[in-house]
This record gives C-alpha cells, sequence and structure tokens, in this order.
C-alpha cells in the first residue's frame, strides 16, 4: 500500500509529458565567468605610451591646399550671349560706371533707371562669372578688384559724369565705386573731380577767346613797328617842309633877331 501512495504522488507530483510545470527554480547571484580581461600590469602601460606610433603631420593643412580642377563645362548659348552683349557694352560707351547692386525696392529701381535714361544713362546688370574672364582677357582688367559681389553698371555714349554723380547724391545707399571715362581707370574720388570739371562748350569758348587774343596781339605787334616808323616818317616830313618856308630867296636863312644900328 506504501507502494502504491508513493506512485500516485509521483504522478501528481511529475509534470506531464507536453506541460510546464508550475514552478522552476531559478537561479540569481553572480555568474561564474573565467574569460576576465586582464589587467595590463603599470610599467607595460608606460611603455605602450612611449612606443606609440604618431603620424606627421601634413606641411600644408589640407584645408589650405587648392581645389581639384574641376571640369570644363561646356559653353551655353546664353553665356555666348552675354558675352557678345558685354563686349558690345565696353566697346559703344565712352563712360563705364561701377556701383554696388544693393536690395533696392522695385519702385527705387524703376525711379532711378528712369531719372538715368532722361540723360541717356543706362543700367546693366551682368553675372561675374561671365563678366570676370571678359575682364581677364581685355584693357580693362584692372576694373577686377570692383567686381567682388553684387554689381551694376552705369553706362553712356558720352561721358554724363555731373547728371550721374547728382543722380546718385541722391540715393546715398547705392554707393559708386569706380569705372573708366575713355580707357582711362577713375575711382569714385575721380568721379567726383571729373564732375567738378566746367563743361565742354564752356571750355571750348574760353578756349577760342584765349586765342583770338594771341592773334589780336600778335596782330597789334605786326603793324605797331610800321606805324611807329610811319608817324616819324610823316613828323620829319613836316619839319622839313617847316624848314622851308623859312629859308629867304637869297638863299641864306634870316636871322630871327636882327642887330640894331650903331
Amino acid at each position: 500500500m506504501a507502494a502504491a501512495l508513493a506512485g500516485t504522488l509521483r504522478r501528481g507530483l511529475l509534470p506531464q509529458a507536453g506541460r510546464l510545470p508550475t514552478c522552476q527554480t531559478v537561479r540569481y547571484g553572480s555568474k561564474a565567468v573565467t574569460r576576465h580581461r586582464r589587467v595590463m600590469h603599470f610599467e607595460r602601460q608606460k611603455l605602450m605610451a612611449l612606443t606609440e606610433y604618431i603620424p606627421p603631420k601634413p606641411a600644408v593643412n589640407p584645408r589650405c591646399l587648392p581645389c581639384p580642377p574641376r571640369p570644363p563645362q561646356e559653353e551655353t548659348g546664353l553665356i555666348r550671349l552675354l558675352r557678345r552683349e558685354i563686349d558690345a557694352v565696353f566697346r559703344d560707351n565712352r563712360m563705364i560706371a561701377v556701383c554696388q547692386n544693393v536690395a533696392l525696392s522695385a519702385e527705387d529701381k524703376l525711379f532711378m533707371r528712369h531719372q538715368l535714361r532722361k540723360h541717356k544713362i543706362l543700367m546693366k546688370i551682368f553675372p561675374n562669372q561671365v563678366l570676370k574672364p571678359f575682364l581677364e582677357d581685355s584693357k580693362y582688367q584692372n576694373l577686377l578688384p570692383l567686381f567682388v559681389g553684387h554689381n551694376l553698371l552705369l553706362v553712356s555714349e558720352e561721358p554724363k559724369v555731373k547728371e550721374m554723380v547728382r543722380i546718385l547724391k541722391g540715393m546715398p545707399f547705392l554707393p559708386l565705386l569706380g569705372g573708366c571715362i575713355d580707357d582711362t581707370i577713375l575711382s569714385r574720388q575721380g568721379f567726383l573731380n571729373y564732375a567738378k570739371l566746367p563743361s565742354l562748350a564752356l571750355v571750348q569758348g574760353e578756349l577760342v577767346g584765349g586765342l583770338t587774343f594771341l592773334t589780336a596781339q600778335t596782330h597789334f605787334l605786326l603793324q605797331h613797328q610800321p606805324l611807329q616808323l610811319t608817324a616819324l616818317l610823316e613828323q620829319y616830313l613836316r619839319q622839313r617842309r617847316g624848314g622851308d618856308a623859312t629859308v629867304p630867296a637869297g638863299g641864306q636863312p634870316g636871322s630871327a633877331d636882327p642887330a640894331p644900328d650903331a
């Protein structure tokens, strides 16, 4: 009977096939790990630090090296058109002024364009990537330092510097950088000094007046000696006629005060 009771308990306590036990034994605590990393000896650490390889620094900072050359880009039709227009602007205009293209409102830009057009001064805007290569291969290469940021050109067939400076003074936020007049490079101060010069008609009048005065003075000097000689000869002839009238018929001139009788 004891054996039967033990079998019954065994069948009730042991898990049956396909079923998990209701209670499982879980082991808590540290596991027995034998593969720990061994700490390096202090002397060996110092030796490894002293013998560590330090790669040499480059002589030139990589950030200072020039960029690798880019493949040449094909020239589009728009670039060729802009290049022809730039060539025509620098060929047909005597005055070319460079201004900084600031952020003007549309109304201010239209007003300034209208004021400049009254004096036949046109406003041109070209991209620097097209304008700079043209200047490098032309006689205007000294203008390259002016084209740093966004710029605009004020061009005219005749040097209307006085009118341009007067209009730009009304807009102080549009600075004048420089330019050229008849292949002469001018700075901003050079344009201001050029605007103070008298007009061409006034200079021509003064030149004609000076030349007329010199011509009249030369004519006077050329006629002065003959006139003086003629006056002297006439005076001599008058004196000669007056002397001949005082001579008597006997041929001897009479005394003005005859001596009294004794």
